[in-house]
């Protein structure tokens, strides 16, 4: 298969399951099955295009971060976000000295898909009937902070899909939990990702990378994340996770029937 063609492919895929609740990880492992599998570096830096592809989608809120940060409720804001990021930094660093992560095998990232799925089934019939509430607390900053630690434990998680949950179960409201969710995550992508690409061209000696088509794969990424979070981050104004649940949960099936 021509390196174009799956790049174009690759990027796709990233694009698409980055940010929605769905694991990019499991997505990304079932198509190593059938297409060349990729640097690190390559699926990195398709990583951070898709996430700096998002941030114009939340320009109120950076335009409110930078001209009102004198505002108690932004700078309130802007503390929670810190707090759960400074969380996840701090314990991903931990996490890595110690080594203590699950490899990106099928049975992991399938048992992650399912326990996920099921979690947001429960969420959402927990908030039915119930009042939800309308802002960010600490502990739903704390808790966001530590999902995005379990994600990156548990390969098939999916980060967004376990904070979003965590949110959720907290009684946070759906768009809310949901641009939360986004908006720790590009600091916390963003960082992550340069680390892991300085890493790769500092410690990696001559890169052989087809910048062409890693290009071509982080544009298409981009693009095809800017639409899927547009799109998630209206649908969500008016329906529930409950699709995503059932989904994850038949992804996962599929997962342990393929790759047994």
């Amino acid at each position: 298969m021509s390196e174009w063609l799956v790049a174009i492919i690759l990027g796709i895929i990233e694009g698409i399951t980055e940010f929605l609740p769905i694991s990019s990880t499991g997505h990304l492992l079932l198509a190593e099955q059938w297409l060349p599998r990729q640097s690190d570096l390559f699926n990195v830096v398709i990583q951070s295009g898709a996430v700096l592809a998002v941030i114009p989608l939340f320009g109120a809120r950076f335009h409110q971060f930078m001209f009102r940060w004198r505002e108690p409720q932004t700078q309130d804001y802007l503390k929670k976000i810190i707090c759960a990021f400074v969380i996840t930094g701090v314990g991903g660093m931990v996490l890595e000295k110690m080594h203590f992560k699950l490899p990106e095998k099928a049975l992991p990232v399938a048992v992650a898909l399912l326990v996920g799925g099921f979690l947001f089934l429960i969420a959402e019939r927990w908030l039915e009937g119930r009042s939800v509430r309308h802002e960010i607390t600490w502990s739903i900053a704390v808790a966001v902070g530590l999902a995005q630690l379990i994600a990156a434990i548990f390969p098939g998680t999916s980060r967004s899909g376990a904070t979003i949950v965590m949110a959720l179960l907290l009684g946070l409201n759906r768009p809310l939990a949901t641009e939360f969710s986004f908006l720790v995550g590009i600091p916390t992508m963003l960082a992550a990702g340069g680390l892991k690409i300085f890493k790769a061209l500092h410690h990696s000696g001559e890169v052989t990378e087809n910048w062409s088509v890693l290009i071509l794969a982080t544009i298409v990424a981009s693009i095809v994340s800017f639409i899927a979070v547009k799109w998630l981050l209206k649908f969500v104004q008016s329906h529930t996770f409950v699709g995503f649940g059932w989904y994850r949960i038949a992804f996962g099936a599929l997962i342990l029937i393929l790759l047994r």
